[in-house]
This record gives C-alpha cells, structure tokens and sequence, in this order.
C-alpha cells in the first residue's frame, strides 16, 4: 500500500488561491504517476488533474483547466496542486493518490492508494 499524506486545505474567498500537497512516505514519488481526486458533498469522487512521472505531461479537467497547476520536487517527494481563482464550486475534499507500477496518467479509475484528504472550503 502506498501513502500519501495531503495538507494544505482550508477556507478562503473566491478568487483566492490555495496550494495543495501530497508527500509520500516509504516510496519515490517520482517514479509514479499522481493524480489529485475531489469529492464535494452528495457527489462522486472526480479525477481531477494528473501529473505522469519522467516525461511530466499533465493532464487537467475542463472544471479546473487555467485555474489549477500540477507540479512535482522530487527532492521533497512531494506534488504539488496550486489552486487560483478559486470558486465556491470547487469546495470538496481533495485526495492525491497513486497505484503501483503506474506511472503515466490515463485513466483516472486506475488509482487505488490514496490519502486521508484535505478539506477545501471556498466561501466569502
């Protein structure tokens, strides 16, 4: 099981900007690839954006594509999801998560070890 912790959630106006994380622990995060998953309240879990490892390409749905940011540093082991102009839409329970042996992005359903989640709040 791979883990993965996310932190960087919280409350903020829209039009503001959050920047999301995931460390992983006991594994390279740089050789997998990692997506950021969303859940909002009384909906299904949504891919959202996908970062494959050595090449880089990402991959970003319609509801975040200009606005999100996927990026990695390999020497924190840590990917990143900058968040701007935010919207009260986008309130949800953010997860990263990876699955083993995986390491370019395609199909969302692929990813089976996720984080804990962290809470995105966007409200005036």
């Amino acid at each position: 099981q791979l883990q993965l912790v996310e932190s960087g959630g919280g409350l903020v106006q829209p039009g503001g900007s959050l920047r999301l994380s995931c460390a992983a622990s006991k594994f390279t995060l740089d050789y997998l690839a990692i997506a950021w998953f969303r859940q909002a309240p009384g909906k299904e879990r949504e891919g959202i954006s996908c970062l494959s490892s050595r090449e880089g390409s990402t991959d970003y749905a319609d509801s975040v594509k200009g606005r999100f940011t996927i990026s990695r540093d390999n020497a924190k082991n840590t990917v990143y999801l900058q968040m701007n102009s935010l919207k009260p839409e986008d309130t949800a329970v953010y997860y990263c998560a990876a699955a083993p042996g995986v390491s370019r992005c395609g199909d969302y359903g692929i990813f089976n070890s996720w984080g804990q989640g962290t809470q995105v709040t966007v409200s005036s």
